[in-house]
């Protein structure tokens, strides 16, 4: 049976108001959101750049301007691949290390060191003189985005009221769109300065890092984490701030006893693995092999090389991937406007279904009329990229922002940071997974990498159908209560919902 839909009116009434700051708040640590956008869409365009293959893959450079090169098989290249894909093998190791540091220290030094270390990734990057500079460059960037990814889901969800909190978490990936978009048009026009704009593309990439640092000063921290650290009036003070009225109490007492049953447990990671925890931490994970598995982040990457396959030229695959990165930024707004109102599920099931058509649709217009040695028609190739934006579109208001909000509101505080940890943790390892075998993927599978991606579409359909619940309205610290609860089949694990002692045992008392 389908999953039961919570209602918001089951979820108990916090006071509250949308205030300009937390709005301020939100969109200054969205830059961290920006900063993961921009690198994600940067290096696709930066190895289509003939300059920067001539400097670091001779030999790709050499393939692609032979005429008979097989088209699926000409970016087909090890260390090409490592050149994106490093940054997120980085990421996975930093969120583990940043899960400590933002219970321990907080969201916003989070953010802070965040920031820090994409500049210095930046300057490797933009300076690399030989390869190890450039990979050494895109691992300081992917311990950036590992921190970043892991500080700012949490940071939105936990100023957001309730009624908002889908709308404001939202930011982040909307802000990974525009981030995306942004390459894409740093990548268009400095394709033509010559010899060094690819290095001018991936020293922009400072820019966001430098905003997320700077804003990063002035924004608070969440009256969860103070509260957490045992700074309780300050946490009260700046929950009355970001909620806009004096009385906070309901909503504060509620964090104070969340934090209390989490400082009964001294091993975050070791009750992960405890039944009660299943729910949530299967959903997370799922949903991060899911998200990434769709083939989303394998037409990002290279968009520009994929338009370039099927027979544009440079500047016109560029353009391509701008009108792309335009689609998803418009998209991912749907998302921020309805995520609150229709609700996750709904979202969930009906991209699933379109990102199955277009999918398939393109496997199979590219394996009637994709040869090795031919392109596409001009008409086929405008075909190509109408659905490629049409599977952006539905991806962008659906799996890709729900892929972080659904993980970041789900979890008890007591396993919050580590439950999200082990969520972006998987998400980098997946996307290193695509990031690194794609190239090499339609080298082998051709077209049929497509029908690959539409397979695994079909079965995270079926599985949000039946295992995915709805969480809108309710607050943060209600989810298992009127969640997991509730829900037909998570429920069964809810039955020994123990509290446990400084040991992490468990106690003869349910709660």
């Amino acid at each position: 049976m389908p999953a039961v839909v919570v209602s918001d009116g089951n979820a108990p009434a916090f006071e509250g108001r949308t205030t300009v700051y937390v709005i301020i708040c939100g969109i200054i640590a969205a830059f961290g959101g920006f900063i993961f956008g921009f690198d994600n869409g940067i290096s696709g365009g930066v190895t289509a750049m003939d300059d920067f293959l001539k400097e670091f893959f001779p030999l790709v450079y050499e393939r692609k301007k032979n005429a008979h090169e097989d088209n699926y098989c000409k970016y087909n290249d090890a260390y090409l691949q490592l050149f994106t894909s490093s940054l997120y093998l980085a990421a996975l190791v930093a969120s583990f290390i940043a899960s400590k540091v933002c219970s321990s220290f907080g969201r916003k030094p989070t953010m802070q060191i965040a920031s820090i270390m994409a500049l210095l990734g930046v300057a490797l990057t933009a300076g690399a003189k030989n390869m190890i500079m450039l990979i050494m460059g895109r691992i300081g960037l992917g311990f950036g985005v590992g921190f970043a990814n892991q500080a700012v889901p949490l940071f939105l969800s936990e100023i957001a009221h309730s009624k908002i909190r889908g709308s404001l978490n939202i930011l982040f990936q909307l802000f990974v769109t525009i981030g995306i978009l942004a390459a894409s048009l740093v990548n268009y026009f400095c394709e033509a300065v010559h010899p060094n704009g690819w290095r001018i593309a991936l020293g922009i990439a400072g820019v966001p890092a430098v905003i997320l640092f700077f804003g990063s000063l002035i924004i608070t921290e969440t009256p969860t984490s103070l509260i957490e650290r045992e700074k309780f009036e300050q946490g009260k003070q700046t929950l009355r701030k970001i909620r806009g009225v004096e009385n906070v109490d309901a909503e504060y007492d509620s964090l104070v006893h969340a934090s209390n049953v989490a400082k009964q447990v001294k091993a975050p990671f070791k009750k992960l693995m405890k039944p009660v925890s299943r729910p949530p931490l299967i959903i997370s994970v799922c949903l991060q092999v899911f998200q990434q598995f769709t083939g989303i982040n394998a037409i990002i990457f290279y968009a520009p090389v994929l338009f370039q396959t099927v027979g544009f030229k440079s500047n016109a695959s560029l353009l391509s991937a701008v009108i792309t990165g335009l689609v998803n930024v418009f998209s991912t707004l749907v998302s921020v406007f309805l995520v609150d109102k229709a609700g996750r599920r709904i979202l969930l099931l009906q991209a699933c279904v379109q990102m199955f058509i277009t999918q398939g649709i393109i496997g199979a217009i590219m394996m009637a009329k994709l040869t090795p040695t031919s392109t596409l028609s001009p008409t086929e190739g405008v075909i190509v990229v109408i659905l490629v934006c049409l599977f952006i579109m539905s991806f962008a208001w659906s799996w890709g922002p729900l892929g972080w909000l659904i993980p970041s509101e789900t979890f008890p505080l007591e396993t919050r940071t580590a439950g999200f940890s082990c969520a972006v943790s998987m998400n980098m390892f997946c996307t290193f997974i695509i990031a690194q075998s794609f190239l090499s993927m339609l080298c082998t599978m051709r077209a049929g990498i497509f029908f690959f991606f539409a397979a695994w579409i079909l079965v995270m359909g079926i599985f949000a159908y039946f295992l995915v619940p709805e969480t809108k309205g309710v607050p943060i610290d209600s989810i298992a209560e009127r969640v997991w609860k509730q829900h037909w089949f998570w429920k069964r694990y809810m039955v020994h919902d123990y509290a446990y002692d400084s040991d992490d045992d468990e106690r003869k008392t349910p709660k």
